[in-house]
């Protein structure tokens, strides 16, 4: 395994923290929830027939309807912004941020842990932009667990090792991004560098964008993984769309996660 450059910075993990965001998700976003008032409902409907049984009613329904590709694509189009438009469109960022986006955990084709998949699309996209820029890269997830490799350290071996992408500076201090966007910042500031472009998840970039614009930085957004984008390079509606399925379903939670989350940023400060 190749070693990192010895002028990369580099901040030591914290202790995990359970995150607001996750919590709602599992508890209050969609599918959990419904199903829950679901089982309220067919409770109630023991004593109240008729209230018990809309509930349940309402509460299945409103889970098919989250089942469809089409409802599914409109809430996430509604989180993804514009591409970036060309490598021009960094116009005077001074260096590229990747975000991280999840651990694949003890994966077997690769004999134990690796990049979950919005990350391996960030750091792909990131070391496509890092090529043609020649911008140095800053690579900012959670540190190591219970012994576990740390998401930022398997995204800067995979930018070295398998982009042949060299990492500038390394952060695996935060695990929020509202975190991320203040420790990058910190480290940046430090190289007397204050625009930069922000390469993470097309859904996320609106929250991402807004904490490290709150951390300090210009931030020039380079969406990647679109999923509802409806823009010229978008994919157009067909008629299976109108189909329940349980990826439709997966990509309803996101984007509802997503909102939540970007709701809790805007009442509570993250750390």
């Amino acid at each position: 395994m190749a070693a990192p450059l010895r002028d990369c910075a580099t901040l030591r993990p914290v202790d995990a923290s359970i995150s607001l965001t996750y919590l709602a998700a599992a508890v209050i976003v969609p599918p959990t929830s419904l199903i829950v008032l679901a089982l309220a409902g067919l409770w109630l409907a023991r004593r109240r027939r008729a209230a018990g049984a809309t509930l349940a009613a309402c509460s299945l329904v409103a889970l098919l309807v989250l089942s469809l590709p089409v409802v599914a694509f409109s809430l996430m189009g509604r989180l993804e912004p514009p591409p970036l438009a060309g490598t021009r469109a960094v116009g005077d960022a001074r260096a590229i941020v990747v975000l991280g986006g999840g651990v694949a955990r003890g994966a077997p084709d690769w004999g134990g842990d690796t990049l979950g998949v919005f990350t391996l699309q960030r750091v792909r996209y990131g070391a496509r932009l890092a090529k043609v820029t020649r911008l140095p890269v800053l690579v900012t997830g959670a540190g190591p667990l219970n012994g576990r490799p740390g998401e930022a350290a398997l995204m800067r071996d995979a930018l070295e090792q398998e982009f042949g992408v060299p990492v500038r500076w390394f952060d695996e201090r935060a695990r929020t991004t509202a975190g991320n966007a203040r420790e990058a910042a910190a480290l940046l500031r430090a190289a007397g560098i204050g625009h930069v472009v922000l390469v993470t998840s097309a859904f996320h970039v609106p929250r991402a964008r807004r904490a490290f614009e709150q951390a300090g930085l210009q931030v020039v957004a380079a969406p990647t993984g679109y999923v509802g984008y409806v823009g010229d390079a978008g994919a157009a509606f067909e008629w299976t769309h109108l189909v329940p399925g349980g990826d439709a379903l997966r990509v309803s939670y996101l984007a509802l996660r997503e909102m939540a989350a970007r709701l809790m940023y805007r009442v509570v400060d993250r750390q």
